[in-house]
């Protein structure tokens, strides 16, 4: 099925309501799990937080019923890009699948398939020392449904693929080219991961738009094609 953002209002609603839904269906151990995937700047940690805000506000809790984990926390170290045969070249294109812990990344999707006993901690990602922080998220055993966001999970490519098996659904935002070259020149300058306009376009054209080509290359079937 194929959403628009744009024509269709009332699609945090549709989302969060089906997801909510397939919260029900599941027993008292089992967690929904679903998988937002898109290119860079294809507004994935918008639509993640989004459904994750309202499936809370229809389920009447605060903040843990439902909660939002991004793959960020996944990335390798910096000391780790550094220990690369090629370090320039692993820093440039920090943000490709081979600059990811994706083996830890699968492991914790297992995790959370295991029956909701114990708290599961995810990594965050801190911008300011721009490096991972393990064991930072916490999924509390209250929490039953998990949206997962990220660039791969979709790729069908292991073991990637792997971890989206164990998925409930996949969703994937689909948007134009141009607009998601545009938001990320802009945050490139804005986080400091470029001086200049001119700098962070040869980085978008350089690597993001590679793993761009990477990820709709090589995508997964999915349930929810959510377009912009």
């Amino acid at each position: 099925m194929t959403v628009s953002l744009l024509q269709t209002p009332e699609y945090i609603e549709r989302l969060a309501q089906k997801v909510h839904a397939l919260s029900k269906t599941k027993n008292a151990t089992s967690r929904v799990l679903i998988g937002i995937s898109g290119i860079p700047g294809s507004g994935k940690t918008t639509l993640g937080a989004a459904v994750t805000a309202r499936v809370n506000q229809l389920e009447n809790s605060n903040d843990d019923f439902a909660v939002c984990i991004p793959m960020d926390g996944f990335h390798l170290s910096r000391a780790q890009l550094a220990a690369m045969p090629d370090p320039e070249t692993a820093f440039h294109r920090r943000g490709a699948p081979f600059t990811f812990d994706a083996d830890a990344f699968h492991r914790m999707v297992l995790s959370l398939r295991e029956p909701t006993t114990s708290t599961i901690y995810a990594p965050s990602f801190d911008h300011a020392i721009k490096d991972p922080v393990a064991n930072d998220i916490p999924i509390s055993p209250r929490s039953k449904v998990v949206i997962l966001e990220g660039l791969y999970l979709s790729l069908n490519r292991e073991p990637w693929n792997l971890a989206a098996a164990l998925l409930d659904e996949s969703w994937f935002v689909d948007v134009d080219r141009d607009i998601a070259r545009a938001r990320l020149v802009k945050r490139h300058v804005v986080s400091g991961i470029a001086a200049d306009v001119a700098t962070a376009e040869h980085r978008v054209d350089s690597s993001d738009a590679l793993n761009a080509d990477d990820i709709l290359e090589n995508r997964l079937p999915v349930q929810e094609l959510v377009a912009v």
